[in-house]
């Protein structure tokens, strides 16, 4: 019994002491644009046994929508010494690719991780960045194919873009471009860079006539879903968007990958590393669940009726 109650005093000191991991979150959005991902990163870290507060912590860094603050706040973390940046999206693994080639990185919902230079390889990425990536040629098409199979008169189809993620945007809109021409679809592109030029951009929509809108996802757009739902149904545009979110804010339609499960697989990621493997032997994730999630209230409040053959793919219909 002595010996027990002797050992007791040590295995709480022990507790007390061991180290805490720290995991830095570099974005390009904010603490309310990234709530449900950070959830869900969150979630999928207490399923592999790290409960933030307890033996791991994470160290956000937010860029507030402006992109050229991204260098600035991956040096930040590089001078924190963490143990694992995750970044999200394109420009902010860029970012904190360029501030160090020591600390692991795991990239999470980047859409081409081999044109944007991130990584070598898919099967073997080589240096200190890996991750689950977004699938962003494919889905460019399936989403545009959609949105004409929903509204087939539709023409122009305007596409809404931030010129303030220009790695990202621009290799969106080159997809977008190459499905409609294809299609034989003609485009109105506009950009965005926030919410004071939303509004400017869709009266420029319905000057020039756009039949329909699409929006290829943009974590800053995100944070403005509630707006960008409202001008839409005011100018009567049936719109397409790459987050579920929009749709949930009043939007009519979104495809894209599950970005909740990518955030929650970014967590076997970070787990792996801190655990000893290393990003080079960690082979970069291509998404296997797609959502179609569709706003029938919304649908009706246009005057569309969603056509069976679209509606049969919905993973979720809102009512």
């Amino acid at each position: 019994m002595l010996g027990t109650a002797a050992a007791l005093p040590l295995a709480v000191h022990a507790q007390q002491t061991a180290r805490v991991r720290r995991v830095g979150w570099l974005s390009p959005g904010s603490g309310t644009s990234d709530e449900n991902f950070l959830a869900s990163f969150r979630d999928g870290l207490r399923e592999l046994g790290w409960v933030v507060g307890q033996n791991i912590a994470i160290e956000p860094r937010w860029a507030e929508g402006r992109f050229e603050r991204l260098p600035d706040l991956a040096a930040e973390l590089v001078r924190l010494k963490v143990d694992v940046i995750v970044a999200a999206v394109t420009q902010a693994s860029l970012a904190a690719k360029h501030a160090t080639g020591t600390i692991p990185i795991v990239m999470v919902g980047v859409g081409d991780p081999l044109g944007s230079g991130l990584v070598d390889s898919l099967a073997r990425p080589s240096g200190n960045v890996t991750g689950p990536s977004s699938m962003l040629a494919e889905v460019s098409k399936k989403q545009l194919a959609l949105l004409k199979e929903t509204v087939p008169r539709a023409s122009p189809v305007a596409v809404l873009w931030n010129p303030a993620n220009p790695v990202w945007q621009a290799a969106a809109l080159r997809e977008t471009e190459v499905a409609a021409r294809a299609m034989g679809l003609r485009l109105q592109l506009l950009e965005a860079r926030g919410p004071d030029e939303l509004e400017g951009a869709f009266t420029a929509m319905t000057r020039e006539r756009a039949g329909a809108l699409f929006v290829p996802a943009d974590i800053i757009f995100v944070r403005h879903a509630r707006q960008m739902a409202d001008l839409a149904a005011r100018h009567r545009l049936p719109a397409m968007y790459g987050f579920r979110e929009h749709v949930e804010a009043g939007g009519l339609m979104s495809y894209a990958a599950s970005f909740s499960v990518i955030f929650r697989r970014a967590a076997t990621f970070v787990d792996k590393i801190l655990k000893g493997a290393k990003p080079a032997d960690l082979p970069v994730e291509q998404p296997t669940k797609f959502e179609l999630v569709i706003n029938l209230k919304t649908a009706k409040a246009l005057g569309i009726t969603i056509p069976q053959s679209v509606l049969q793919l919905a993973d979720e219909v809102i009512q």
